[in-house]
């Protein structure tokens, strides 16, 4: 029993501390244990080691592992990568040949359908692919994606490593050295950014992993539990719990208890009836595969709010600044947007020739070398200020005066009542990524 709980508390520790370390980071955990325990994780615990380490070596320890802890996060590597699939191989290789011959057909057909897809996905997300990096070659075209919303990005900036105008929703990846379409975030389980062109195979690896250990776990137990029931129904004396002397027999503590010896009870029955082979892997991807779930939840929750990872963290940033009083939420000028035109456009008569003289750009709207039409269905009508002093904007930036109607900012108190103009809803967001 000491082996089973030593087993089973290892392997909730490491999933634990998996989650934190790549999880903790991101807006939604911010403010919470888990973002309390990842910036404990990461800095302060890694700061005192470092001090420690100057006291004692002079840093010699750290000046080292900083050049490999820099290579491993900061430079494109498969390790993590290899390690994911490696862990699944292993994990394969030591349950199914153990439980294949306890299979009915269907089983099989099911482990060979699902356990090739984690490698494949993989690949899909790992691969170089001309949606997802953005070149000199296809930049004209990533540039009509999506409309700059000019909250989160702003027409005119050029990425100064790419010497070119960065497309609205894209970002520079200081590891993979390029700018990335739709960004959402650096995986290091597929050593490649994920964005525009693979992030649906990202959400379709997330999936498969998940339903892989879910049935691994599955698997483990319907070929074992045979032999635990018939083991169980011998000793059932043996193993029957025995309340502490007296404990309440119907107080929750004492049921506690009860349920508690009897799930390690059937756990030790079920590492002795498989080993380590069938039993402990079942149960390490009975415990683990709640974290790929739990990622693809998160992600399916940005998609129900219309945003990336990366964007994500942008409106944490503006949802703090709100709460303290100092954002100020301003209209564009009608003149200034793509869909603009004059009074009485609308009457125009479509009988004209097409010689007819075009309804002239107005001025003020950017250069479409800078800000091209997109084929995005939406064009954002807001614009978010920030002053220091809590004070409504008095001047404001050339970027944002060409463009904002002065006199229509008023503070605002809700991240609610700012447009998403990239939210389309759950469903159109979900099928514009899946489709790219």
């Amino acid at each position: 029993m000491t082996v089973v709980r030593a087993i089973i508390g290892f392997t909730v520790a490491v999933s634990v501390l998996t989650f934190i370390a790549f999880f903790g980071r991101t807006p939604a955990f911010r403010n919470t244990p888990i973002g309390f325990c990842h910036r404990l994780l990461v800095h302060r615990i890694p700061s005192a080691l470092r001090a420690l380490d100057v006291f004692l070596t002079n840093g010699r320890i750290t000046s080292g592992g900083s050049r490999l802890g820099h290579h491993l996060m900061n430079e494109k590597h498969p390790v993590v990568m290899i390690f994911f699939l490696g862990l699944i191989t292993v994990s394969a290789s030591l349950l199914v040949p153990t439980v294949w011959n306890l299979l009915p057909f269907h089983h099989k057909l099911l482990v060979a359908i699902l356990l090739p897809q984690p490698y494949y996905f993989t690949y899909l997300c790992a691969k170089r692919n001309p949606e997802t990096v953005v070149t000199e070659m296809n930049h004209a075209a990533h540039m009509r994606h999506y409309p700059y919303d000019r909250i989160l990005f702003y027409p005119g900036n050029v990425c100064r490593t790419c010497k070119f105008n960065k497309p609205a929703r894209s970002k520079h990846c200081s590891v993979c050295k390029a700018c990335v379409s739709r960004a959402d975030h650096h995986c290091v389980w597929v050593n490649n950014c994920l964005g525009r062109g693979n992030h649906k195979w990202f959400l379709t690896l997330l999936l498969s992993t998940a339903i892989l250990l879910a049935y691994g776990a599955y698997l483990a137990y319907f070929a074992l539990s045979p032999k635990v029931h018939k083991q169980y129904a011998r000793y059932e004396s043996w193993y029957r719990f025995k309340p502490s002397p007296g404990s309440n027999p119907s107080s929750w503590t004492t049921y506690g208890e009860k349920k508690l010896h009897y799930f390690l009870t059937y756990v030790s029955i079920y590492i002795d009836a498989g080993g380590i082979s069938a039993a402990g892997v079942g149960l390490l991807a009975l415990l683990t595969w709640p974290l790929p779930l739990g990622l693809l939840i998160y992600h399916l929750y940005l998609i129900y709010a219309g945003m990336t990872t990366n964007e994500s963290s942008k409106w944490a940033d503006w949802a703090d600044e709100i709460a303290d009083g100092k954002v100020f939420l301003g209209k564009r000028k009608p003149e200034t947007m793509r869909d603009y035109r004059p009074r009485g456009a609308d009457l125009h008569d479509s009988t004209q020739s097409s010689s007819a003289t075009p309804i002239p750009t107005p001025p003020e709207t950017p250069p479409e070398e800078e800000e091209p039409p997109t084929t995005w269905p939406l064009e954002s009508r807001h614009i978010l200020v920030r002053t220091t002093n809590g004070q409504p904007p008095t001047k404001l930036p050339p970027r944002i005066k060409s463009v904002a109607d002065k006199e229509s900012f008023e503070r605002v108190w809700d991240l609610a009542a700012v447009e998403n103009v990239y939210d389309l809803g759950f469903w159109d967001t979900l099928l514009e990524i899946l489709l790219h």
